[in-house]
């Protein structure tokens, strides 16, 4: 889907679609709640770095690197292997994604490049820019067409220009253009889906919905599955006004499942603290 149009705030014109506004109050009401939460006014740090870990694990097994909760926890060497590697570049995303928000809106492209450059931890000449002509990706699990670098450049400049000049779009409807956008463009060579998530994060936080980045929507995607999260792409790369008003529906599920994980570690600490 391109976005840009004729429409001055093409982003609030989505808000609009049939079941959007829906999405977004539920997503409101759901977090509403958890912050709402008695353990939410003492412990937030804590449900915080919890909730960076398991959307961490969430976004790896998306990509391929379906590990236990556990494992992720307990493991220190993350450059074993591939799926090891998935892990661990997907936890230093989760990590650095806070560090960016003050950057975000004045300079997105320059976010999305220091993420690549995160996520991928390498000195490759192609780490940190997007794809030129001719670069193959490394995206094996999304196998939807891959635009030319020629379209990449001038939809990712049309993104950045639509946050850079602000939108009355709700968060969660930005959010998953963001997310949807990275993921159907996979501007770099590798690590693709693992910035897309990264970035929604970003916008979810930086937005104020989810200031303390308690509801960690990457979770919910992995909870729906692989499959499900496919097919809800190939609605949002459609363009129909029916494919990507699912898109986002999909991704406000996420975050509600999100919210719901936070809730269930709210509830175990509260226990641990009667």
């Amino acid at each position: 889907m391109s976005t840009t149009g004729a429409t001055a705030d093409p982003l609030a014109a989505l808000g609009a679609l049939p079941g959007v506004a829906e999405s977004v109050e539920s997503v409101r009401k759901a977090v509403d709640r958890v912050y709402g939460h008695r353990i939410m006014r003492r412990r937030s740090n804590a449900i915080t770095s919890e909730a960076a870990l398991r959307g961490a694990r969430g976004s790896a097994a998306l990509s391929g690197a379906d590990w236990a909760l556990e494992e992720v926890r307990r493991r220190t060497d993350f450059s074993a292997d591939t799926e090891a590697r998935v892990v661990g570049a997907a936890l230093r995303l989760s990590a650095e994604a806070g560090q960016l928000l003050s950057i975000w809106r004045q300079s997105p492209l320059r976010v999305l490049a220091r993420l690549h450059l995160v996520a991928a931890a390498g000195q490759d000449e192609r780490v940190g820019r997007p794809r030129q002509a001719g670069e193959p990706v490394d995206e094996p699990l999304v196998e939807l067409p891959l635009p030319d670098a020629q379209e990449v450049s001038g939809r990712l400049e049309g993104l950045a220009d639509l946050i850079v000049a602000g939108t009355s779009a709700p968060a969660l409807v930005t959010a998953a253009v963001v997310h949807g956008e990275l993921l159907a463009l996979r501007p770099f060579v590798s690590h693709n889906g693992l910035v897309a998530r990264a970035a929604e994060r970003i916008v979810l936080i930086g937005s104020g919905l989810d200031p303390k980045s308690v509801c960690p929507a990457e979770v919910g995607h992995a909870e729906q599955g692989r499959a499900s999260y496919l097919a809800a792409l190939d609605g949002y790369v459609s363009g129909t006004p029916e494919g990507v008003a699912a898109w986002v529906a999909h991704c406000g599920r996420a975050v509600e499942l999100g919210v719901r994980e936070s809730t269930a570690v709210c509830e175990a600490l509260q226990r641990g603290a009667a």
